[in-house]
């Protein structure tokens, strides 16, 4: 489309640069004008989208010991940690399996969580906005009829802020998100695909047309390293 239905403004996209931000909480993915742009939002009684494209607690477990990452046995992919069903979790081949005690390698038991995904995401939020309603929709929780309960829960404003992996970017309409920060635009791009530069921009444009689509106008904070 060449314009936004009834002309509406595109919002006003910022860029955080993370090198230079201290970040909230150690290793929790919030830079402080996200955090405050999000509390701001919320004391107007608007809605928040928050996008990250990594479902789980904690895209690896990796021992400090000797280094390696926790693997999957069948495609050597690392496994992503997901806290609430206590599980680690392959997301190329979806096998399943418990968290050792010790590091297969060295046999050390100095093993850590490297990274944030949207459930850890989600855990920060509840801690900082004790008294906001918060989601998360990734593909761990839009089993079965889930999705469509969390969009009328979004859209009926009993969920103050929605955090999300793709999923969210879509195509969704919700009148009253007037912010959208992207936490770690610039990931995608690692993707061993020639088109990645192309379906970065194209996903971060989906993302940050969620914002501002009725008469309240939107903002779009993106925070990368690069």
């Amino acid at each position: 489309l060449p314009e936004r239905v009834n002309a509406r403004p595109l919002p006003e996209v910022e860029c955080i640069d993370l090198r230079e931000a201290a970040m909230v909480g150690k290793g929790k993915g919030l830079s402080p004008r996200l955090v405050d742009a999000i509390a701001e939002t919320l004391e107007r009684k608007e809605q928040v989208i928050l996008f990250l494209n990594r479902r789980g607690y904690s895209p690896s477990i990796s021992c400090q010991s000797c280094g390696e990452a926790l693997q999957c046995d069948a495609c050597s992919v690392s496994y992503t940690w997901h806290r609430g069903r206590g599980r680690l979790v392959c997301h190329y081949c979806d096998q399943v399996c418990l968290p050792p005690e010790r590091c297969p390698s060295c046999h050390d038991t100095n093993l850590v969580e490297i990274g944030v995904g949207t459930e850890h995401v989600e855990e920060h939020l509840q801690s900082l906005f004790r008294s906001a309603k918060i989601a998360r929709m990734d593909r761990d929780t839009t089993r079965g009829h889930n999705m469509t309960k969390l969009l009328d829960a979004f859209r009926s404003g009993e969920i103050d802020v929605l955090i999300g992996t793709q999923i969210v970017a879509k195509g969704h309409d919700f009148p009253n998100v007037t912010l959208v920060g992207v936490l770690l635009a610039e990931q995608s791009l690692a993707f061993p695909d020639f088109r990645a530069t192309e379906r970065t921009f194209q996903l971060l444009t989906q993302i940050a047309g969620r914002a501002g689509r009725a008469e309240k106008p939107g903002r779009v904070l993106v925070q990368t390293y690069m």
